[in-house]
Protein backbone atom coordinates (compact mmCIF):
# COMPACT_ATOMS: atom_id res chain seq x y z
CA UNK A 1 0.00 0.00 0.00
CA UNK A 2 1.28 3.30 -0.80
CA UNK A 3 0.62 6.38 1.65
CA UNK A 4 -1.24 9.13 0.21
CA UNK A 5 0.06 11.80 -1.04
CA UNK A 6 0.75 15.09 1.62
CA UNK A 7 0.61 18.44 1.05
CA UNK A 8 4.58 19.10 2.32
CA UNK A 9 5.35 15.56 1.01
CA UNK A 10 8.81 14.93 -1.08
CA UNK A 11 6.26 14.33 -4.51
CA UNK A 12 4.43 17.67 -3.64
CA UNK A 13 7.98 19.87 -3.48
CA UNK A 14 8.90 17.90 -6.74
CA UNK A 15 5.76 18.72 -8.58
CA UNK A 16 6.40 22.32 -7.02
CA UNK A 17 9.92 22.83 -8.58
CA UNK A 18 9.17 20.93 -12.00
CA UNK A 19 6.51 23.84 -12.34
CA UNK A 20 8.81 26.74 -10.88
CA UNK A 21 11.15 25.81 -13.80
CA UNK A 22 8.46 25.36 -16.59
CA UNK A 23 6.95 28.84 -15.46
CA UNK A 24 10.17 30.34 -15.66
CA UNK A 25 11.13 28.87 -18.74
CA UNK A 26 7.92 30.06 -20.31
CA UNK A 27 7.92 33.48 -19.17
CA UNK A 28 11.61 33.69 -20.43
CA UNK A 29 11.02 32.28 -24.22
CA UNK A 30 7.70 34.58 -24.28
CA UNK A 31 9.78 37.98 -23.21
CA UNK A 32 12.85 36.89 -25.31
CA UNK A 33 10.47 36.70 -28.52
CA UNK A 34 8.58 39.65 -27.78
CA UNK A 35 12.12 41.59 -27.45
CA UNK A 36 13.84 40.06 -29.95
CA UNK A 37 11.45 39.43 -32.60
CA UNK A 38 10.79 42.71 -34.14
CA UNK A 39 14.07 43.60 -34.38
CA UNK A 40 15.29 39.75 -36.47
CA UNK A 41 12.57 41.13 -37.97
CA UNK A 42 13.20 43.92 -39.71
CA UNK A 43 16.86 42.87 -40.57
CA UNK A 44 15.27 39.98 -42.43
CA UNK A 45 13.12 42.31 -44.05
CA UNK A 46 16.11 44.54 -44.98
CA UNK A 47 18.39 41.66 -46.29
CA UNK A 48 15.19 39.87 -48.64
CA UNK A 49 13.80 43.47 -50.15
CA UNK A 50 17.16 45.31 -49.77
CA UNK A 51 18.09 48.77 -47.96
CA UNK A 52 16.24 50.84 -50.88
CA UNK A 53 12.96 49.19 -50.88
CA UNK A 54 12.44 48.74 -47.49
CA UNK A 55 13.23 52.18 -46.23
CA UNK A 56 10.79 53.97 -48.17
CA UNK A 57 8.88 57.53 -47.70
CA UNK A 58 5.89 56.06 -49.88
CA UNK A 59 2.57 56.53 -47.29
CA UNK A 60 0.96 53.35 -48.97
CA UNK A 61 3.94 50.91 -48.43
CA UNK A 62 4.66 52.49 -44.78
CA UNK A 63 0.96 51.78 -43.97
CA UNK A 64 1.32 48.37 -46.22
CA UNK A 65 4.71 47.59 -43.10
CA UNK A 66 2.92 48.97 -40.42
CA UNK A 67 -0.13 46.67 -40.80
CA UNK A 68 2.37 44.11 -41.87
CA UNK A 69 4.44 44.13 -38.32
CA UNK A 70 1.19 43.86 -36.42
CA UNK A 71 -0.31 40.79 -37.98
CA UNK A 72 2.81 39.13 -37.73
CA UNK A 73 3.07 40.14 -33.80
CA UNK A 74 0.03 39.17 -33.19
CA UNK A 75 0.42 36.21 -35.05
CA UNK A 76 3.46 35.36 -33.36
CA UNK A 77 2.08 36.31 -29.98
CA UNK A 78 -0.77 33.89 -30.51
CA UNK A 79 1.38 30.87 -31.74
CA UNK A 80 3.49 31.55 -28.15
CA UNK A 81 0.56 31.24 -26.43
CA UNK A 82 -0.73 28.32 -27.52
CA UNK A 83 2.43 26.32 -27.95
CA UNK A 84 3.32 27.87 -24.52
CA UNK A 85 0.29 26.26 -23.17
CA UNK A 86 0.77 22.96 -24.72
CA UNK A 87 4.12 22.32 -23.42
CA UNK A 88 3.82 23.50 -20.21
CA UNK A 89 0.38 20.90 -20.18
CA UNK A 90 2.49 18.67 -21.64
CA UNK A 91 5.47 19.32 -19.20
CA UNK A 92 3.14 19.37 -16.22
CA UNK A 93 1.80 16.07 -17.05
CA UNK A 94 5.53 14.70 -17.52
CA UNK A 95 6.39 16.22 -14.51
CA UNK A 96 3.60 14.68 -12.48
CA UNK A 97 4.84 11.00 -13.88
CA UNK A 98 8.48 11.80 -13.28
CA UNK A 99 7.77 12.38 -9.76
CA UNK A 100 5.50 9.84 -8.86
CA UNK A 101 8.45 7.44 -10.24
CA UNK A 102 10.84 8.86 -7.92
CA UNK A 103 8.86 9.10 -4.70
CA UNK A 104 6.76 6.20 -5.60
CA UNK A 105 9.52 3.54 -4.66
CA UNK A 106 10.74 5.67 -1.64
CA UNK A 107 7.35 5.47 -0.22
CA UNK A 108 7.77 1.82 -0.51
CA UNK A 109 10.98 1.63 1.68
CA UNK A 110 9.35 4.09 3.90
CA UNK A 111 6.27 1.41 4.64
CA UNK A 112 8.79 -1.60 4.38
CA UNK A 113 11.09 0.38 6.93
CA UNK A 114 7.96 0.73 9.42
CA UNK A 115 6.79 -2.81 8.96
CA UNK A 116 10.17 -4.04 10.02
CA UNK A 117 10.19 -1.77 12.98
CA UNK A 118 7.40 -2.86 14.15
CA UNK A 119 8.86 -6.12 14.02
CA UNK A 120 7.48 -7.66 10.25
CA UNK A 121 11.67 -9.29 9.38
CA UNK A 122 10.04 -10.52 6.05
CA UNK A 123 8.84 -7.36 4.79
CA UNK A 124 11.45 -6.45 1.23
CA UNK A 125 10.68 -3.61 -1.78
CA UNK A 126 10.83 -4.67 -5.55
CA UNK A 127 14.18 -3.23 -6.75
CA UNK A 128 13.73 -2.66 -10.75
CA UNK A 129 16.30 -0.49 -12.85
CA UNK A 130 19.92 -0.02 -12.46
CA UNK A 131 19.34 3.27 -11.06
CA UNK A 132 20.35 4.27 -7.49
CA UNK A 133 16.52 3.61 -6.54
CA UNK A 134 17.33 0.20 -7.28
CA UNK A 135 20.66 -0.48 -5.67
CA UNK A 136 19.08 1.33 -2.80
CA UNK A 137 16.55 -0.95 -2.69
CA UNK A 138 18.55 -3.96 -2.91
CA UNK A 139 20.88 -2.51 0.13
CA UNK A 140 17.44 -2.36 1.91
CA UNK A 141 16.61 -5.86 1.31
CA UNK A 142 20.22 -6.94 2.08
CA UNK A 143 19.64 -4.94 5.46
CA UNK A 144 16.50 -6.39 5.92
CA UNK A 145 17.43 -10.14 5.40
CA UNK A 146 20.80 -9.47 8.08
CA UNK A 147 17.71 -8.22 10.55
CA UNK A 148 15.74 -11.13 10.05
CA UNK A 149 18.68 -13.19 10.39
CA UNK A 150 19.88 -11.76 13.65
CA UNK A 151 16.49 -11.98 14.88
CA UNK A 152 16.19 -15.27 13.87
CA UNK A 153 19.46 -16.19 16.04
CA UNK A 154 18.28 -14.23 18.70
CA UNK A 155 15.16 -16.43 19.20
CA UNK A 156 17.02 -19.56 18.48
CA UNK A 157 19.58 -18.56 21.61
CA UNK A 158 17.01 -17.69 24.14
CA UNK A 159 15.23 -21.11 23.55
CA UNK A 160 18.84 -22.87 23.31
CA UNK A 161 19.82 -21.07 26.55
CA UNK A 162 16.32 -22.07 28.16
CA UNK A 163 16.90 -25.62 27.14
CA UNK A 164 20.36 -25.71 28.62
CA UNK A 165 19.66 -23.86 31.65
CA UNK A 166 16.58 -26.18 32.57
CA UNK A 167 18.55 -29.43 32.89
CA UNK A 168 20.76 -28.34 35.56
CA UNK A 169 18.09 -25.94 37.64
CA UNK A 170 16.06 -28.78 37.83
CA UNK A 171 19.11 -31.21 39.06
CA UNK A 172 19.68 -28.59 41.86
CA UNK A 173 15.86 -27.87 42.83
CA UNK A 174 15.09 -31.39 43.08
CA UNK A 175 17.81 -32.21 45.11
CA UNK A 176 17.49 -29.24 46.85
CA UNK A 177 13.61 -30.21 47.43
CA UNK A 178 14.47 -33.40 48.59
CA UNK A 179 16.79 -32.33 51.17
CA UNK A 180 14.14 -29.78 52.49
CA UNK A 181 11.74 -32.85 52.74
CA UNK A 182 14.07 -35.44 54.28
CA UNK A 183 13.87 -37.81 51.04
CA UNK A 184 17.55 -36.74 49.97
CA UNK A 185 20.35 -37.49 53.03
CA UNK A 186 22.67 -34.20 52.53
CA UNK A 187 26.14 -35.49 52.74
CA UNK A 188 29.16 -34.75 50.75
CA UNK A 189 27.75 -37.08 47.42
CA UNK A 190 24.95 -34.42 47.46
CA UNK A 191 26.70 -31.66 47.74
CA UNK A 192 28.99 -32.90 44.98
CA UNK A 193 26.00 -33.26 42.51
CA UNK A 194 24.85 -30.12 43.19
CA UNK A 195 28.01 -28.10 42.54
CA UNK A 196 28.86 -30.22 39.50
CA UNK A 197 25.13 -28.61 37.88
CA UNK A 198 26.35 -25.55 39.49
CA UNK A 199 30.04 -25.63 37.97
CA UNK A 200 28.34 -26.62 34.73
CA UNK A 201 25.72 -23.52 34.94
CA UNK A 202 29.10 -21.24 35.52
CA UNK A 203 30.82 -23.09 32.53
CA UNK A 204 27.62 -22.37 30.52
CA UNK A 205 27.55 -18.61 31.24
CA UNK A 206 31.11 -17.46 30.46
CA UNK A 207 30.88 -19.53 27.16
CA UNK A 208 27.53 -17.39 26.85
CA UNK A 209 29.72 -14.64 27.62
CA UNK A 210 32.55 -14.57 25.52
CA UNK A 211 29.90 -16.08 22.26
CA UNK A 212 28.29 -12.59 22.64
CA UNK A 213 31.36 -10.83 22.56
CA UNK A 214 32.77 -12.62 19.58
CA UNK A 215 29.76 -12.64 17.32
CA UNK A 216 29.82 -8.91 18.90
CA UNK A 217 32.84 -8.34 17.54
CA UNK A 218 34.19 -6.80 20.83
CA UNK A 219 36.22 -9.99 22.27
CA UNK A 220 40.19 -7.84 22.16
CA UNK A 221 42.69 -10.04 21.08
CA UNK A 222 46.55 -9.47 21.89
CA UNK A 223 48.26 -10.47 18.92
CA UNK A 224 52.16 -11.22 19.42
CA UNK A 225 54.87 -13.25 17.18
CA UNK A 226 55.05 -16.64 18.37
CA UNK A 227 56.10 -20.71 17.15
CA UNK A 228 53.78 -22.40 16.07
CA UNK A 229 55.28 -25.78 17.88
CA UNK A 230 54.82 -23.52 21.24
CA UNK A 231 51.02 -22.71 20.55
CA UNK A 232 50.79 -27.05 20.15
CA UNK A 233 53.20 -28.13 23.49
CA UNK A 234 51.25 -26.01 25.44
CA UNK A 235 47.73 -27.33 24.48
CA UNK A 236 49.16 -30.47 25.05
CA UNK A 237 50.58 -30.10 28.01
CA UNK A 238 47.17 -28.94 29.16
CA UNK A 239 44.89 -32.38 28.50
CA UNK A 240 48.11 -34.75 28.69
CA UNK A 241 46.83 -36.01 32.10
CA UNK A 242 43.59 -36.30 30.35
CA UNK A 243 44.44 -38.11 27.95
CA UNK A 244 46.77 -40.82 29.91
CA UNK A 245 44.21 -40.92 31.98
CA UNK A 246 41.59 -42.45 29.31
CA UNK A 247 44.20 -44.72 27.72
CA UNK A 248 44.43 -42.23 24.12
CA UNK A 249 47.64 -42.15 22.78
CA UNK A 250 48.24 -38.11 21.93
CA UNK A 251 50.74 -37.27 19.62
CA UNK A 252 52.47 -34.23 17.59
CA UNK A 253 53.80 -33.42 14.63
CA UNK A 254 55.44 -29.95 13.91
CA UNK A 255 57.22 -29.43 10.66
CA UNK A 256 60.52 -28.04 11.23
CA UNK A 257 61.56 -24.61 10.00
CA UNK A 258 57.55 -23.04 10.15
CA UNK A 259 57.80 -19.15 10.40
CA UNK A 260 56.18 -17.76 13.48
CA UNK A 261 52.42 -16.56 13.18
CA UNK A 262 50.97 -13.46 14.82
CA UNK A 263 48.51 -14.89 17.13
CA UNK A 264 46.65 -14.38 20.34
CA UNK A 265 48.41 -17.33 22.40
CA UNK A 266 45.76 -17.44 24.68
CA UNK A 267 42.95 -17.47 22.47
CA UNK A 268 44.64 -20.33 19.77
CA UNK A 269 45.13 -21.95 23.00
CA UNK A 270 41.63 -21.95 23.91
CA UNK A 271 41.26 -23.54 20.28
CA UNK A 272 43.22 -26.15 20.27
CA UNK A 273 42.28 -27.20 23.76
CA UNK A 274 38.68 -26.84 22.93
CA UNK A 275 39.58 -29.35 19.71
CA UNK A 276 41.74 -31.73 21.26
CA UNK A 277 38.70 -32.16 23.54
CA UNK A 278 36.26 -33.07 21.30
CA UNK A 279 38.47 -35.37 19.85
CA UNK A 280 38.74 -36.92 23.40
CA UNK A 281 35.26 -37.27 23.67
CA UNK A 282 34.68 -38.97 20.82
CA UNK A 283 37.75 -41.58 20.68
CA UNK A 284 38.43 -44.59 23.21
CA UNK A 285 41.23 -46.04 24.78
CA UNK A 286 43.58 -47.49 22.23
CA UNK A 287 42.73 -44.63 20.03
CA UNK A 288 45.23 -41.94 18.59
CA UNK A 289 45.26 -38.60 18.53
CA UNK A 290 47.80 -36.76 16.35
CA UNK A 291 48.09 -32.76 16.52
CA UNK A 292 49.79 -31.82 12.57
CA UNK A 293 51.54 -28.48 11.99
CA UNK A 294 52.30 -27.34 8.31
CA UNK A 295 53.17 -24.31 6.23
CA UNK A 296 52.92 -23.61 3.14
CA UNK A 297 52.84 -19.97 1.37
CA UNK A 298 52.96 -17.98 4.11
CA UNK A 299 50.02 -19.94 5.87
CA UNK A 300 50.77 -22.34 9.47
CA UNK A 301 48.09 -24.78 9.04
CA UNK A 302 46.84 -27.30 12.50
CA UNK A 303 45.73 -30.49 12.29
CA UNK A 304 43.99 -32.75 14.62
CA UNK A 305 43.15 -36.05 13.57
CA UNK A 306 41.86 -38.78 15.73
CA UNK A 307 40.65 -42.46 15.37
CA UNK A 308 37.41 -42.21 16.78
CA UNK A 309 33.84 -42.64 16.42
CA UNK A 310 33.68 -40.11 13.26
CA UNK A 311 30.89 -38.17 12.01
CA UNK A 312 28.50 -38.70 9.72
CA UNK A 313 27.64 -36.51 6.66
CA UNK A 314 24.52 -34.62 7.64
CA UNK A 315 26.60 -33.57 10.68
CA UNK A 316 29.30 -32.02 8.92
CA UNK A 317 27.40 -28.60 7.91
CA UNK A 318 26.16 -27.66 11.41
CA UNK A 319 28.81 -28.17 13.88
CA UNK A 320 29.67 -24.78 13.93
CA UNK A 321 26.37 -23.35 14.80
CA UNK A 322 25.52 -22.75 18.28
CA UNK A 323 24.35 -25.25 20.61
CA UNK A 324 24.40 -28.12 17.93
CA UNK A 325 25.64 -31.41 19.42
CA UNK A 326 26.32 -34.70 17.00
CA UNK A 327 25.05 -37.00 20.17
CA UNK A 328 23.42 -35.05 22.53
CA UNK A 329 23.17 -37.49 25.24
CA UNK A 330 27.11 -37.83 25.21
CA UNK A 331 27.80 -34.13 24.95
CA UNK A 332 25.53 -33.87 28.50
CA UNK A 333 27.42 -36.70 30.22
CA UNK A 334 30.57 -34.95 29.65
CA UNK A 335 29.65 -31.73 30.35
CA UNK A 336 29.93 -29.61 27.02
CA UNK A 337 27.94 -26.64 26.02
CA UNK A 338 27.98 -27.02 22.68
CA UNK A 339 29.15 -23.20 21.65
CA UNK A 340 32.75 -24.25 22.15
CA UNK A 341 33.23 -25.03 18.04
CA UNK A 342 31.11 -21.61 17.18
CA UNK A 343 33.52 -19.62 19.87
CA UNK A 344 36.44 -21.67 18.00
CA UNK A 345 35.28 -20.34 14.91
CA UNK A 346 35.18 -16.88 15.62
CA UNK A 347 39.03 -16.91 17.32
CA UNK A 348 40.01 -18.30 14.31
CA UNK A 349 38.55 -16.25 11.67
CA UNK A 350 39.32 -12.91 14.10
CA UNK A 351 42.82 -14.15 13.24
CA UNK A 352 42.11 -13.87 9.52
CA UNK A 353 42.34 -17.66 9.14
CA UNK A 354 40.06 -20.51 8.24
CA UNK A 355 38.69 -23.89 10.30
CA UNK A 356 36.96 -26.97 9.05
CA UNK A 357 36.20 -29.97 10.46
CA UNK A 358 36.36 -33.18 7.81
CA UNK A 359 35.16 -36.70 8.64
CA UNK A 360 34.93 -40.09 6.23
CA UNK A 361 31.98 -41.53 8.39
CA UNK A 362 31.03 -42.83 11.19
CA UNK A 363 34.18 -45.30 12.56
CA UNK A 364 36.60 -43.46 10.13
CA UNK A 365 37.93 -40.76 12.74
CA UNK A 366 37.50 -36.88 12.55
CA UNK A 367 40.09 -34.44 11.39
CA UNK A 368 39.75 -30.72 12.24
CA UNK A 369 41.99 -28.02 11.25
CA UNK A 370 42.53 -24.00 10.97
CA UNK A 371 44.70 -21.95 9.29
CA UNK A 372 46.91 -18.75 10.50
CA UNK A 373 48.97 -16.44 8.44
CA UNK A 374 51.99 -14.39 9.47
CA UNK A 375 49.63 -11.21 8.98
CA UNK A 376 48.54 -9.16 12.25
CA UNK A 377 46.01 -10.47 13.69
CA UNK A 378 43.06 -7.81 14.33
CA UNK A 379 40.33 -7.05 17.10
CA UNK A 380 37.09 -8.89 16.86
Amino acid sequence: MTPPMHRDGLRTRLFLAHLLVICAGTVTLLLVTLLTAPTLHDRLMIALLGPDVAITSDPTMAAMEQATNAVFQTAMFQALLISSGAASLIAVAVSLLVSSRIVTPIRHLLVASERIAAGHYTERVAAPGNDELAALATQFNTMADTLEDAERRRVALIGDVAHELRTPLATIEGYAEGVLDGVVVPDETTWALILDEVVRLRRLVADLQDLSRAEAKQLALHPISIDPAVLVARAVARLAAQYAEKGVVLGTDVMPGLPQVAADPDRIIQVLINLLGNALQHTGMGDTVMVVVTGEAGVVSFWVHDTGIGIAAEHLPHLFERFYRVDKARARSTGGTGIGLTICKALVEAHGGRIWIESHGIGQGTTAGFTLGSGTAHEL
